[in-house]
């Protein structure tokens, strides 16, 4: 393996780590439109569509049967409370506070792959991680008072912790059916399992607001906001995420992870004319270097199929 297909696995991660960064812009536009639960709901049913007439498709021989049905919506349930932790949370706070903690959920990925999966952290990928959390607080810290992050609503601080903790298990929970059938077949049933789940909660979140399906505004940006949360960071993005998890494991994967605050970042100063400076550029190279000593660590490996007896991995 030569060039760039030595680094083929890290592609689906880190375009999904992109999309998610410019789903935090969007989404925090979108909450004066959508309520955060139903958005998340229309987001999600959205994504489920189309993975599922991406799965008709390309079809897989491979369908869940009956006794895969308890673990894909155990992975949806980690979905539903991920969208409504984070959308809420990310309502009730600041972009400094969510590109901070973002940092906690490639490491809750290491904890819960080590502690469930056995995977074990090498010193080159503990240096990765290292690296890559320091560069991700460089960048929050040059574009942001620190004083200001400490400030804010605790209960939104609480719930972007929870989301971080319930995407490490979608994530982590996941590998299973992934090497048991593929990225899109788990990322398309689990999506499907969470759609009900967000549907109730969409429902009582218009009722505790008074409000009803008509008053949410469909306007053209609003519906461009919702397709671009249904195809792209949901759709896309998470079978790009779990698309990495058919080749290494779910502690490498997470560190692609890092690189969402400066997608994000850089989208503000382009979009909100937000300044960003030399500390964007110092984390963001130092963001780079630990996710490039992670992927050395696995390009440099011997391939290593499903069940880690030496054959290739499918490609």
């Amino acid at each position: 393996m030569s060039g760039l297909r030595r680094y083929a696995f890290a592609l689906g991660p880190l375009a999904a780590a992109a999309l998610w960064g410019v789903m935090f812009v969007v989404s925090k536009w979108s909450f004066a439109l959508v309520p955060p639960v139903t958005l998340g709901f229309f987001r999600v049913a959205l994504g489920a569509a189309a993975l599922w007439v991406g799965l008709r498709l390309v079809g897989d021989p491979a369908t869940p049967g009956r006794e895969d049905w308890p673990a894909l919506v155990g992975l949806g349930g980690w979905v539903t409370v991920t969208i409504v932790a984070q959308f809420l949370g990310t309502e009730l706070t600041n972009a400094s506070q969510g590109s901070l903690l973002t940092v906690l959920t490639p490491i809750f990925v290491v904890l819960l792959s080590g502690a469930l999966l056995g995977e074990r952290v090498t010193k080159t990928k503990a240096l990765g991680i290292a690296l890559a959390a320091v560069g991700t607080a460089v960048v929050v810290a040059g574009q942001y008072h620190l004083r200001r992050i400490a400030v804010g609503n605790a209960a939104g601080v609480a719930l972007l912790v929870v989301a971080s903790f319930a995407w490490a298990g979608y994530t982590v929970w996941g590998v299973a059916v992934v090497r048991k059938f593929s990225a899109l077949t788990a990322a398309t049933y689990s999506t499907i399992a969470a759609t009900p789940m967000l549907g109730v909660l969409a429902v009582a979140e218009l009722w505790y607001l008074g409000r009803g399906i008509a008053t949410i505004p469909l306007s053209g940006p609003s519906l461009l906001s919702v397709a671009f949360l249904g195809f792209g960071s949901t759709a896309a993005a998470w079978y790009l995420w779990y698309k990495g998890l058919e080749y290494v494991p779910a502690g490498t994967v997470a560190v692609f992870y890092f690189l969402q605050p400066v997608v994000g970042t850089a989208l503000a100063a382009a979009l909100l004319d937000e300044q960003v400076g030399a500390w964007f550029v110092a984390g963001s190279l130092t963001i780079g270097a630990g996710v490039w000593v992670v992927s050395r660590e696995r390009a440099d490996e011997p391939a290593r199929n499903r069940h880690g007896d030496g054959s290739e991995l499918r490609e």
